[in-house]
């Protein structure tokens, strides 16, 4: 069978397990709707979470992004697991104790204000639109090349599915959606990998793999390395970045990570507070084995890629490369007219374009496994792309009508008006979204680093210090994340308004050698130090918000701490 009937059969299969999910666990309350009754375990909430956080960056884009880069792009996978692991144990605990499911419900109770709830909640629309561009792009892509449809029309069938599965389920039956869909993700991911490491080095554990010798006995990162020297790119395992980029970059994303609204919210769909810290240890197991599995995949597609296209006749191209053509995400210009392809560092001469976000998906094909292999990794990155959609639309629904609507507009509101209200904001923000995926600010793995500069410079000091310093008050609060946010908004606007606003260059390239993916450091850095002087220079919060402040961190047992 074709590659394109295998997909059909595989995407369609998976995407009847979904929807037969969501109708099985359809949710028919609020409490259902936002977080799935309360009653996940904590291994399936584990699955879950690995599976909304592991987004089509994760799936897609990381290791596109890491072939390119070589050392470079290592700081994605550094910041994306680092931050996770920072929010497992620095945060997560915590926010379930305190009992709040959102954050800015969190932020409005903790911070005893109306002002820095609806302030929370622009920073959480700001934040989860901002990513889910990123996975809606990724859901195009897949769309474009393996059903052969434009862009455009990709991204609007995902939006229909997962307005179906995220409108009608909700938390429940997005959780349990996304237990299949880390099924579907992981063994996409890990089939090829395993194939291509026994292929090229005879070992079966891809991370093994990337250090081993291929047949002539060279190291499979001299040979990498060699190769791109060969074309004038740096040796693979060097970096060129600045030292204060890369510091800024991995910090931005770290910390992004733990002020990520839709993976907070995952460590409330549990019954206790231990089992949130059981299941954000499963959720790091399950995370665990597709990052370790990225830096391999990435080395080996680069070296596959090389070998197969550089200095080699474009009529002799496999299909896949014409495929992928006419998808419009590889680009040949016969610049010297000798039909041969040069790939080369050098802009004059090189001739051929290739969108990063094609290397895990086109990876199967390049090293010419079965049909039906390259249309497991057609169903995976869909299935990453999709999960992570989801929990940002459920983030985007509660902001908009628990933050916003119940807690804020219309306090007295029915809890049936409530659900309806949300699956209507729900619904909503799917067609917004699929207008971001149809016109993306960049790149997958890019796109979802700004969320992540986001994300750090409007929540988490905010969350950080309203766990920890229970002398900051409501004022530094919704200071901190007014500047923070607004800082890091306009400086990535500035680095990017050639690809935003189609400019020949951008107004600013970089501020003291940080670019606009690590520029959400700053706006953090800006954030605390505007919050922690305007607390210290105001009045201090009420005594029953310090004596919160101090319950929530008492350990279970512990005098009259309750494990909620």
């Amino acid at each position: 069978m074709s590659v394109q009937l295998w997909t059909l059969i595989l995407v369609g299969v998976s995407f009847a397990w979904y929807i037969g999910i969501a109708l099985w666990t359809r949710a028919a309350s609020t409490k259902e709707f936002y977080i799935a009754g309360g009653g996940v375990p904590p291994v399936l909430n584990g699955m879950a979470t690995a599976a909304d956080w592991m987004s089509a960056a994760s799936f897609i884009s990381m290791a596109g992004i890491i072939s390119f880069s070589g050392y470079d792009g290592s700081v994605y996978l550094m910041g994306w697991t680092g931050g996770y692991v920072l929010l497992a144990l620095l945060l997560a605990p915590y926010l379930r104790k305190f009992g709040q499911f959102t954050v800015p419900d969190f932020i409005g109770e903790r911070y005893y204000s109306q002002q820095a709830r609806i302030v929370a909640v622009i920073c959480a629309l700001f934040v989860s639109f901002t990513y889910i561009a990123g996975q809606m792009r990724g859901v195009g892509i897949v769309f474009s090349r393996f059903l052969e449809v434009d862009i455009s029309l990709g991204v609007v069938i995902g939006m229909a599915i997962v307005f179906f599965y995220a409108v009608l389920g909700g938390m429940k039956g997005i959780t349990y959606t996304q237990v299949a869909q880390y099924v579907v993700l992981i063994f996409a991911f890990m089939v090829p990998a395993i194939f291509i490491s026994i292929q090229m080095t005879d070992m079966p554990l891809p991370q093994l793999g990337m250090g081993a010798s291929l047949a002539d006995g060279t190291y499979l990162l001299d040979r990498l390395d060699g190769l791109n020297q060969e074309l004038g790119f740096a040796p693979y395992t060097n970096g060129s970045k600045p030292i204060v980029d890369m510091v800024c970059i991995t910090a931005a994303l770290m910390i992004g990570t733990a002020g990520l609204p839709h993976v907070i919210v995952r460590f409330f769909t549990v019954p206790r507070v231990r089992d949130a810290r059981s299941s954000a240890g499963w959720a790091l197991v399950f995370i665990a084995i597709l990052y370790t599995t990225a830096p391999a995949v990435a080395a080996f597609v680069r070296t596959n890629l090389i070998e197969t296209v550089s200095e080699k006749n474009y009529t002799e191209m496999p299909s896949w490369f014409s495929k992928w053509e006419a998808a419009g995400l590889i680009t040949f210009t016969d610049k010297n007219q000798d039909g041969r392809i040069q790939y080369v560092k050098a802009p004059e001469r090189n001739e051929l374009s290739i969108d990063r976000d094609i290397m895990v998906l086109a990876n199967p094909e390049i090293a010419r496994l079965p049909a039906w292999v390259v249309a497991l990794v057609a169903a995976g990155g869909l299935a990453a792309a999709l999960s992570t959609a989801a929990g940002l639309l459920l983030v985007i629904s509660s902001a908009i009508s628990h933050d916003l609507l119940k807690k804020a507009i219309r306090p007295n509101i029915s809890e049936r008006g409530e659900l309806r209200a949300a699956r209507i904001a729900a619904g909503v923000s799917v067609i917004f979204a699929g207008l971001l995926g149809i016109y993306p600010p960049g790149f997958v793995a890019e796109v979802v680093a700004f969320a992540f500069g986001l994300a750090a410079a409007s929540f988490f000091p905010a969350i950080f210090l309203g766990i920890f310093d229970k002398r900051t008050n409501k004022e530094g609060a919704v200071a901190g994340m007014v500047v923070g946010l607004a800082f890091t908004v306009v400086m990535i606007l500035l680095m990017k308004t050639d690809k935003l606003f189609g400019l020949e260059a951008p107004f600013i390239k970089n501020v003291a050698g940080i670019s606009a993916e690590g520029i959400g450091t700053i706006g953090m850095l800006i954030n605390f130090l505007v919050t922690i002087l305007i607390s210290r220079f105001t009045a201090p919060p009420p005594a029953e918000v310090q004596e919160m402040v101090e319950e929530i961190r008492i350990p279970r047992g512990a005098g009259n701490a309750i494990d909620k």
